[in-house]
């Protein structure tokens, strides 16, 4: 057993705090490292909360938001700057230390566009937001972070508008490689893109179907090289990009449901994936998965499949929605839709009262699901 192996099975809550509105919590983001004291939560009230990642304690939010947030992440060079991105065609910059003041910074495209999903490239430079479906498109459009004026708005550097045919649900960008990203789209498909490379076509390096609405995109394994793609029914796919100029398959593992891979203790399995997130110290894929009741169990991905590691209990109520591991803190974060976050280490002793019952019920948050359409697998090869 491996030294995060066993913090991971000595996870205990340490810290939680809920609002005082009952609200969805539905990403999570930390400042980067040396910087790292904040936590920026987005919540389904459309405001972004500001927590104290040692204490949990709520320190701000950032308000301006009129749409559901489809994700946070703030800038790795400038730690204080923290992005957002809304259903209401706006991804805004806020300055966290003046939590309460209006946006920087906002970036927005053509007016009928509704964001839900973006990224920041690993040098902070381009902007990218996946719209929902518009008639018969979907568009990711793009910014030069360092050409918006203040927060009057912002010039889109492009706009990509073939790749795919749904909801753009998921953008990441590569987190080294300033110019590679993946997407994926209820349309089934994720597609990954070198855009060094120019036009949408010159740029669109692979086509891999996950046969279902991708749910969450995790770039993995050593050097980034492959994608995790996990479907809004539990499908699960691993590939490795590195295979794209060989005759070498690149599914590296493929279920059409997860759920049951990793029996429980009760003999049932997960009703559920959060997602997935690379651990580089240890060099190992963890998928967090959950149940109804708020369980939470961490596990390990790779060309076996699925391997529980450790079942979280006590801690959740309801269906948790984002984690982060905190490599430097040793540390597990979760929150979710019965409104609490929760801080678990190796060892934690809990220092606030007991669990409350789960929000779900008064939540204003609605999840769309929208059928997805089924493509043929394709990849491209490289001119030689």
């Amino acid at each position: 057993m491996d030294a995060v192996e066993e913090k991971l099975k000595c996870l205990s809550i340490a810290r939680r705090v809920r609002p005082e509105e009952p609200t969805y919590l539905l990403d999570v983001s930390q400042q980067p490292a040396g910087q790292s004291e904040l936590l920026a939560v987005s919540c389904s009230n459309f405001n972004v909360h500001l927590h104290n990642k040692e204490t949990l304690r709520l320190v701000g939010e950032c308000r301006g938001h009129s749409g559901r947030l489809c994700g946070v992440t703030f800038a790795r060079s400038s730690p204080h700057l923290l992005y957002s991105a809304s259903a209401d065609g706006a991804v805004r910059t806020w300055d966290v230390r003046r939590p309460g003041t209006e946006a920087v910074q906002v970036f927005s495209s053509d007016k009928s566009h509704q964001y839900c999903s973006f990224d920041l490239s690993c040098d902070d430079m381009l902007l990218c937001a996946g719209t929902e479906q518009l008639d018969e498109d979907s568009f990711l459009v793009f910014w030069d972070t360092r050409a918006a004026s203040g927060a009057g708005g912002s010039t889109v550097l492009g706009v990509y508008s073939e790749s795919h045919s749904d909801d753009i649900t998921q953008v990441r960008f590569h987190p080294r490689d300033k110019d590679r990203l993946a997407t994926g789209s209820t349309d089934g498909l994720v597609n990954v893109f070198d855009l060094s490379r120019g036009t949408e076509e010159e740029a669109l390096q692979a086509t891999c179907n996950s046969e279902s609405s991708a749910s969450s995109v995790c770039w993995c394994g050593r050097s980034y090289t492959q994608l995790l793609c996990l479907s809004h029914d539990e499908n699960l796919h691993l590939w490795d990009l590195g295979q794209l100029d060989t005759d070498e398959p690149l599914t590296i593992f493929s279920t059409p449901d997860a759920r049951s891979l990793t029996p429980l203790a009760d003999g049932g399995g997960v009703d559920y994936l959060v997602g997935g997130s690379w651990l580089e110290e240890a060099q190992r894929l963890l998928v967090v998965g959950g149940r109804n009741s708020g369980e939470l169990h961490l596990m390990e991905c790779d060309d076996k499949g699925l391997r529980l590691l450790r079942s979280l209990q006590g801690g959740h109520t309801s269906t948790v929605r984002c984690f982060l591991w905190d490599a430097a803190a040793e540390a597990l974060v979760t929150g979710g839709e019965d409104a609490q976050l929760l801080l678990w280490k190796p060892g934690g002793e809990e220092l606030t009262s007991g669990k409350g019952e789960s929000m779900k019920s008064v939540s204003a948050l609605k999840v769309k699901s929208r059928p997805h359409k089924k493509h043929s697998y394709e990849r491209e090869k490289k001119a030689a």
